[in-house]
């Protein structure tokens, strides 16, 4: 009997070992990869986390956007994180929570904080912006409800601090995202931008739970009449979702 080119290696334990390697590899692989966006390698106050990870940092990997919108590179290209945020530490060690020290739906800290997303608008499909004012949108109109367009925006407070004059909606999804409020000139100037999750429309008013009078002159404003950008929205949805706990004496402790 001819003696064949592998002798008497055992090809099981060669297959098994061969896994064994294959899946200590993707393991490591599926690590590394993880580490692109999201991974803790910070503290709750910015600097550098005292245990990073068993494995290196994955290599840069560079994605192509569409629309002409240039590319961006992963881990090391991405957006910078927001520096020198105004909040302490309550106790010694990790873990504490934090507090602001000043205002902090003006500093987006909280339920108020945003990311600093890319400053462009969302685009659809075909590279269009898809929140558009339905003022500059053509055949759209509203099919069923109260149209909100004209009705006088009250506060929290109870407050009467404008008029809604426009709805912004997002066009592939045909859903109203915006309420745009005309401010009345004692609460300040120029038009807001309202979430449509923070509204509630009634038959002779919109209300608008989250903030106070007093907050809507400093609700972040847009560049631009006809768009709003990916952190123009994180701004103005984090300054709405902060005011749920920081308008008011609603932080207080209740007993």
């Amino acid at each position: 009997m001819t003696e064949t080119f592998f002798g008497e290696v055992d090809l099981a334990s060669v297959a098994l070992w061969l896994f064994y390697i294959f899946f200590a590899a993707l393991v490591i692989w599926i690590q590394r990869e993880n580490m692109r966006e999201g991974y803790p390698l910070e503290d709750d106050e910015g600097n550098p986390s005292s245990n990073s990870g068993m494995w290196p940092l994955p290599e840069d990997k560079t994605f192509k956007l569409p629309h002409g919108r240039g590319d961006v590179t992963v881990p090391s290209g991405q957006t910078p994180e927001r520096a020198d945020i105004p909040m302490k530490r309550v106790g010694p060690g990790n873990g504490y929570p934090l507090e602001p020290t000043g205002d902090p739906m003006l500093d987006g800290v909280g339920p108020a904080s945003w990311a600093p997303r890319r400053d462009v608008p969302e685009l659809d499909g075909h590279g269009h912006p898809k929140i558009v004012p339905m003022s500059a949108a053509e055949g759209f109109s509203v099919a069923a409800g109260r149209d909100p367009r004209g009705l006088p925006v009250v506060a929290g407070d109870g407050e009467i601090v404008g008029k809604i004059v426009d709805m912004w909606i997002d066009e592939p999804e045909q859903l109203v995202r915006y309420l745009e409020l005309e401010l009345d000139a004692k609460w300040g100037s120029g038009n807001r931008l309202l979430p449509m999750t923070f509204a509630r429309i009634r038959s002779d008013r919109v209300s608008v739970h989250a903030l106070y009078g007093k907050h809507f002159g400093t609700v972040p404003t847009i560049a631009s009449p006809r768009q709003v950008t990916l952190l123009e929205e994180d701004k103005i949805s984090g300054y709405y979702g902060g005011g749920k706990l920081y308008a008011g004496t609603r932080a207080e402790p209740k007993i």
